[in-house]
């Protein structure tokens, strides 16, 4: 039965978001870039370019609760990244138990259900929705990444970039990372 949240349980519930938007992203803190955008500033824009999605194919509103949920375990277990040296199995088990702390504390399990179901789905991307979520997230970052390079000219983040080569296959996602791409090159071509 759904039944609201306690304003107790409520409470914990918004303290263990606010977490996220003063956790600082993994890779831009390693990258040295000023002023690095938080978890929740991901999450945000990540959820934002579900509105651009246009594919009719898509359920936008289920792919926006998925890009919402994706890295709430960040707050719990912080922002793990490839070169932490956390294999991507260990990563899943944090992250799970994480989720399973964070849901627990809800009292309400049709919430609950939602919001592991959600990241469950991203995370074995078992839906058209998740797959788009995880290309999503992997465009935000290079969008993010090529911002940081406009902000500060002498820094390349080509690792991001490189990482994310063979990541795209949705026909939208597709289109805004070639664009995305051409014109960081021609930026570079014209510095160099």
């Amino acid at each position: 039965m759904d039944v609201p949240l306690s304003p107790t349980n409520a409470l914990k519930f918004f303290s263990v978001l606010g977490k996220l938007k003063t956790l600082k992203r993994t890779g831009w803190v390693n990258n040295e870039i000023p002023l690095p955008e938080s978890v929740a500033d991901h999450m945000y824009r990540m959820s934002m370019l579900v509105f651009a999605v246009r594919d009719v194919h898509v359920n936008r509103d289920r792919l926006m609760k998925v890009c919402m949920v994706h890295d709430l375990a960040e707050s719990v277990v912080g922002d793990i990244t490839p070169y932490d040296g956390v294999s991507k199995e260990q990563k899943r088990i944090l992250e799970e138990r994480a989720l399973e702390s964070i849901v627990t504390e809800l009292g309400n399990n049709v919430m609950a259900d939602e919001i592991r179901g959600l990241w469950l789905e991203y995370e074995e991307g078992t839906s058209l929705e998740a797959d788009l979520a995880r290309q999503l997230d992997k465009f935000e970052m290079i969008v993010q990444a090529n911002e940081y390079e406009v902000a500060n000219p002498d820094k390349r983040l080509d690792r991001f970039f490189e990482s994310t080569k063979d990541c795209f296959s949705h026909p939208e996602v597709v289109s805004w990372n070639d664009q995305l791409r051409l014109e960081r090159d021609q930026r570079w071509k014209t510095v160099a």
